[in-house]
């Protein structure tokens, strides 16, 4: 290996900064708040990707002549893992060029501090760059091999077929569909699930009790193509699944699509079991339009402060409320209280707001005025406390 001496200042400072934890902890901290995906592993995993990336873009700086001569294990094993976490790529992506990014900006930071010539510092930045692009690449690569490599486990031929129906790419013709026994006129049920480790193993057991026969990796997530829906005892404790109804092979993908975004709203609830899509179907569709959430916060929540812990426990009961049909002992039991409780902090929001939960508002009909209450709330309170 030729170590070129004009990097050698920098090499230096790279190779101190893949062994300094302060520095792995800012480059692992840029990546789990730009991609909550990835905030949901555990910092150690994060700890040692970030590390073995940075001491390799050290050797790989030091000796650079060709970017495709170099090795990039580190940043194939990160996107390899990723897929097996099920973990978005494009969440993966956004990690790593926070990272990167911030790596960048330390190194500027060290060399100058250093006195390390401009001219030198800019070539770094530029070479850096490029070991960035390179890495994203790999990732990728990395990542793709490890979904090629589950699909055959899943149904071969059929299984890359429903990945291609379902990716963004061109879907396969009706005669490959047909030749691999998948009939495009056949109406089946798309499952989407977030299991990992044994339960997604018991998934694709060859005898397992799910009804799904075709499975593939989209995205990091296990989605199943089943000619009838899931029954609750067909899945995996612990597993997060969403089911839609039956659909064409032709209208698969937007359901799949559908049933991913309800799959991340579940899993940011903490949800577990089986779910039916149009379970979601309010939150999806209210999500697309978050200036109108918030129009209605300040409507009917507007007198709110988001600061003041009292006014976030009224906020709380009252969503409660509507969770359980406005239901006063259903309410209490929920929050192991008294039903008097609970119609105290009911009375206590209104008096703030001066707005009635349990009246219509503004003439809307009573479902419209528990729907815009219920969004109202969601959108005050924000993500749940344990959301990234």
């Amino acid at each position: 290996m030729t170590v070129i001496p004009q990097r050698e200042p920098v090499t230096s400072i790279l190779r101190t900064m893949a062994v300094d934890p302060a520095v792995c902890g800012e480059l692992v901290h840029a990546a789990r708040t730009r991609s909550p995906e990835v905030a949901r592993l555990a910092e150690a995993e994060n700890h040692r990707h970030v590390s073995a990336l940075v001491t390799a873009a050290g050797r790989w700086f030091a000796t650079l002549d060709r970017v495709e001569e170099q090795s990039f294990a580190a940043a194939l094993l990160l996107g390899a893992d990723r897929a097996g976490q099920s973990v978005p790529v494009t969440a993966v992506l956004r990690g790593v060029q926070a990272a990167l990014t911030r790596a960048v900006e330390i190194t500027v930071d060290r060399s100058r501090a250093a006195g390390v010539p401009d001219s030198l510092v800019l070539s770094a930045v530029l070479l850096l760059k490029e070991y960035g692009d390179a890495v994203e690449r790999h990732v990728v690569h990395g990542y793709r091999t490890a979904e090629q490599r589950a699909a055959p486990t899943t149904g071969g031929v059929r299984a890359g077929l429903l990945g291609r129906l379902l990716g963004s790419g061109p879907p396969p013709s009706a005669e490959e569909l047909t030749r691999a026994g998948l009939r495009p006129d056949r109406a089946g049920h798309c499952l989407v699930t977030e299991a990992t480790g044994p339960a997604r193993t018991r998934l694709l057991a060859p005898r397992s009790a799910s009804p799904c026969g075709d499975f593939t990796l989209v995205e990091g997530r296990l989605v199943g193509l089943c000619p009838r829906p899931p029954r609750a005892e067909e899945i995996p404790a612990g597993a997060l699944v969403v089911v839609s109804p039956a659909v064409p092979l032709d209208a698969l993908r937007p359901v799949h699509r559908l049933c991913a975004r309800a799959l991340d709203l579940g899993a940011r609830r903490g949800w577990r079991g089986l779910y039916e899509l149009t379970d979601f179907a309010a939150e999806i569709a209210l999500s697309d339009q978050p200036l109108l959430g918030t129009y209605l916060t300040r409507t009917l929540l507007g007198p709110l402060d988001p600061s003041d812990e009292f006014h976030r426990q009224l906020a709380l009961t009252a969503l409660a409320f509507l969770d359980h049909g406005r239901r006063l002992d259903r309410t209490a039991t929920t929050l192991f209280t008294h039903p008097n409780t609970v119609r105290y902090r009911l009375g206590r929001l209104q008096q703030i707001t001066g707005v009635s939960l349990t009246e219509p508002h503004h003439d809307a009909p009573g479902p419209l005025a528990t729907l815009h209450w219920w969004w109202a709330l969601t959108t005050w309170l924000g993500p749940p406390p344990d959301t990234p």
